[in-house]
């Protein structure tokens, strides 16, 4: 390599540090903004709770968040939209965290979207957002059941506010329970409580457990059968935008594929008041799948990203089942 060459090289390499150590400080802002926020908001709750109570709260005071740059932030210098997560088993990756709403009747995905948060308590209002751009021959969605990690009272609340019964679980679920346990009555509850402990208590009875346990054969399975019967571990192309149209793109590989195991071994879901109108949200899914990857130069990551979707469809053209998988 000749000198102007590795000058030229150190120069551009100087100007993506300098750039990245700019994202980092962008999101090192914008996490200051957010923290301080919540620090503010329980100011406020512990002031009115002293208020209220005429005494000083026990405990430590919420500690003032700390602006700018920590030591073990950093960014994908491959793609920057990425984030790292912890993966299942122990460990990080650069990933998207993927979400898919499902019907328990049928295994049909009827809301996808990716984002860059690992949290997925954030996840429950986006999903109820995508939920209501339904059509309305669907169906009225009555129940959302998620687990643990979807959790807080605002998700909560903002099922009830949809007009949704909310089955989250509020911590993890104890394995290998006593028999008794297991099918213990729950306790009476009194009508003015909060919804919180309302849905606990709902959990709690046998018919809310046996509405929550069709979370472990519902959306499981979909993403199992996704990642390992269908072989699509990774995303293959860059940017959330992207990500975004490849997730839903294999949502329609998915939704095609159990559309023709039910049609063809006559099951019938009794969620779905019309498969005429899966078919128009399947139509304009594939549309916009189309478009966003159209509008992007890099042709080779969109065309590995039908491979994948191709080997979906050679999956449901020879190795149909009656459980779908």
């Amino acid at each position: 390599m000749s000198i102007p060459q590795e000058l030229e090289r150190r120069e551009e390499r100087l100007a993506t540090i300098a750039e990245a150590k700019r994202k980092i400080e962008a999101r090192a802002a914008e996490r200051y903004a957010e923290e301080q926020q919540s620090y503010e908001k329980k100011l406020a709750e512990r002031k009115n709770k002293e208020q209220q109570s005429g005494k000083r709260s026990k405990g430590k005071p919420p500690k003032p968040p700390e602006s700018g740059p920590r030591a073990k932030d950093q960014v994908n210098l491959t793609d920057d939209e990425s984030r790292i997560m912890p993966k299942s088993g122990g460990g990080f990756e650069q990933s998207f965290n993927a979400q898919a709403c499902v019907d328990v009747d049928s295994l049909l995905i009827l809301a996808a979207h990716a984002t860059q948060q690992a949290n997925d308590k954030q996840q429950v209002k986006p999903a109820l957002e995508e939920l209501k751009k339904l059509p309305a021959e669907i169906g009225v969605i009555e129940k959302l059941i998620a687990d643990s990690g979807y959790f807080s009272q605002a998700n909560v609340e903002a099922c009830e506010a949809t007009g949704i019964e909310p089955y989250i679980a509020c911590s993890r679920e104890t394995h290998n329970q006593r028999l008794e346990d297991r099918f213990q009555e729950a306790d009476t509850i009194e009508s003015d409580v909060d919804s919180v402990s309302k849905m606990k208590y709902r959990l709690k009875t046998r018919s809310g457990k046996d509405v929550y346990a069709k979370r472990k054969c519902t959306v499981e399975p979909v993403f199992g059968i996704i990642k390992s019967a269908l072989g699509y571990s990774q995303f293959m192309r860059r940017g959330l935008k992207n990500v975004i149209a490849e997730w839903k793109l294999v949502s329609l590989a998915w939704n095609l594929k159990r559309l023709h195991v039910l049609s063809t071994t006559g099951q019938k879901s009794t969620g779905m008041a019309s498969c005429r109108a899966l078919s128009r949200l399947l139509s304009s899914t594939v549309t916009a799948c189309w478009r966003d990857m159209s509008k992007k130069q890099d042709w080779m990551t969109g065309l590995c990203s039908m491979r994948y979707v191709g080997n979906m469809f050679s999956v449901l053209r020879y190795t149909l089942s009656p459980t779908g998988c």
